[in-house]
């Protein structure tokens, strides 16, 4: 893998992978879909990186080298040369597909192409692409910069080389890839989603209140977040996207929304994002 990539996405997910190629050395160029994108993109990548600073992980000389390495552009020209482009946008499918093709028409032949979907089959996606071989699904978890695996989604028609580059990416962010079946939602999120609508349910059925729920599985199961926390950490409408695409897929009841989380989303309270989900922040 060249010293050069490109993310196609500026929020969350993107800044993150951002971040973590900048402090493994990679020139990184990051696409946003319009001027505030890149302002916030911007934002989200240096507050990572003071944070870094203030624990003492980084010194400030080391943060600002790996600022020099970033470069934020809403024009897709400036991928052409990258020799990896990661898409990162909306986990909507015809969104990702939109700019599949989009970044397709300004790189090379041999430029891998990777999709951060977290729940979209590669198979249904590389449709998009005239080539692909070279394409891949990485599906790197949140926050980045801290989480220590990713899963690596190969296509019906993912070539050998382009799966081992994938994993020496992955694996130079110091990082374990681990390979997956391409199924809707791959491992993480199969079990994640089905863990976080089981507990939207019991909540809906007034089995306990989502601060009950939350403390047993923190206290009696020893998770960091309870289902609630991590649902609005993660974005309420992105679970929505996720179960939907699953629940498409399968057919499979657990997967349909709960009425809690379909109300939420109506109403906007997408979680922390929006300062209210479950909770109020």
């Amino acid at each position: 893998m060249g010293n050069k990539i490109a993310i196609v996405g500026s929020g969350t997910m993107g800044s993150g992978i951002a971040q973590a190629a900048l402090s493994s050395n990679y020139n990184v160029v990051v696409i946003a879909h319009s001027e505030q994108g890149k302002i916030d993109g911007s934002k989200r990548i240096n507050a990572v990186f003071e944070k870094a600073v203030a624990a003492k992980a980084i010194t400030a000389q080391e943060k600002e080298a790996c600022i020099k390495n970033l470069q934020i552009s809403t024009d897709y020209a400036a991928i052409s040369d990258a020799e990896l482009v990661i898409e990162a946008v909306s986990e909507i499918k015809e969104v990702k597909e939109s700019v599949l093709k989009q970044i397709e028409a300004h790189i090379g032949n041999s430029t891998v192409i990777a999709t951060n979907t977290s729940s979209i089959p590669i198979s249904a996606l590389s449709g998009a692409l005239s080539a692909p071989s070279r394409f891949i699904g990485m599906h790197f978890f949140n926050p980045v910069p801290v989480m220590k695996v990713a899963e690596v989604i190969n296509g019906a028609s993912t070539s050998t080389e382009t799966i081992n580059k994938a994993k020496e990416f992955i694996e130079s962010l110091g990082k374990i890839p681990v390979q997956v079946k391409d199924s809707p939602g791959f491992i993480a999120n199969r079990l994640l989603m089905l863990f976080i609508n089981e507990a939207a349910t019991a909540l809906d059925e007034g089995v306990s209140s989502k601060e009950g729920i939350d403390a047993i599985v923190k206290l009696g199961l020893h998770h960091p977040m309870g289902p609630f926390e991590l649902a609005d950490f993660i974005g309420i409408d992105v679970c929505n996207d996720i179960m939907l695409e699953i629940y498409k897929d399968k057919n499979d009841m657990r997967f349909k929304p709960s009425n809690s989380i379909t109300t939420l989303v109506k109403e906007g309270k997408l979680g922390r994002k929006s300062m209210e989900g479950f909770y109020k922040y």
